[in-house]
């Protein structure tokens, strides 16, 4: 087992003829979170997208807990230990909580470890606990959120990836949910994390790569990126 979950080398991956990720390198280790952060454009989503097998990457190499996983399908990745939550907070409207949970552990080895799943989920959402019942569509943006992240962590995952998990939600909510992923973290999960709220992001995360064009410009640790002149200039709304 090697300490580094995720490591994607020269990976490309586009639409059609484009070519929108552009040979980007990077890497996500246990119990690290690690954030893309761009302009609308700059690749974050098709980036995750291709790691997770949403879409066939166009080159390059990909291996998850040192296994080569280059060109498996979304299903495939979920068995391999990747678990994305993919923006838009896309739970199952019409299905339960409750179900909605149980159809993120269809992998799971039998009923006690989809219910320890189901607990461990529930302990790190309790307003979820409380809303068992309910329609998921009925639910506010914030639940919403906290469903699809704790629907993705019931496949148990090596690695989560989270598109934009704050986008619509109040300040409040963001706090609580960054919480939660600092509390994962702890907890020895590894975290690739796409937030256009690059302040929150960059203080949250222990590593960030910055896109442009599909492509890696900037590196580093998050609280040196929030130090960076360029990146609070581009991001951060504060002039250098």
């Amino acid at each position: 087992m090697t300490d580094c979950v995720l490591k994607a080398r020269g990976l490309e991956a586009g639409y059609g003829a484009g070519l929108v990720v552009k040979g980007i390198d990077l890497e996500v280790r246990r119990g690290e979170i690690v954030c893309l952060i761009g302009a609308n454009g700059a690749g974050k989503t098709t980036t995750l997208r291709a790691l997770s097998g949403l879409m066939k990457p166009r080159a390059g190499e990909l291996r998850l807990d040192g296994r080569d996983v280059a060109g498996r399908r979304a299903h495939e990745m979920t068995a391999l230990g990747m678990a994305h939550a993919p923006e838009g907070r896309q739970v199952f409207g019409d299905m339960s909580v409750a179900e909605n949970l149980l159809a993120g552990a269809y992998l799971a080895p039998g009923r006690a470890e989809t219910e320890r799943r189901r607990k461990a989920a529930l302990a790190l959402f309790p307003r979820l606990e409380e809303r068992l019942a309910q329609r998921a569509g009925l639910l506010s943006g914030g639940e919403q959120q906290m469903l699809a992240i704790a629907r993705a962590l019931m496949s148990a995952p090596k690695l989560l990836l989270l598109d934009e998990p704050s986008m619509g939600l109040a300040p409040l909510m963001v706090q609580e949910i960054f919480s939660i992923l600092a509390r994962l973290r702890a907890e020895g999960a590894a975290i690739l994390l796409v937030e256009q709220n690059a302040h929150a992001a960059l203080a949250l995360s222990d590593r960030a790569y910055v896109l442009e064009l599909g492509r890696v410009v900037l590196e580093g640790a998050g609280a040196e990126l929030l130090r960076h002149d360029a990146v609070s200039a581009a991001y951060l709304g504060r002039g250098g």
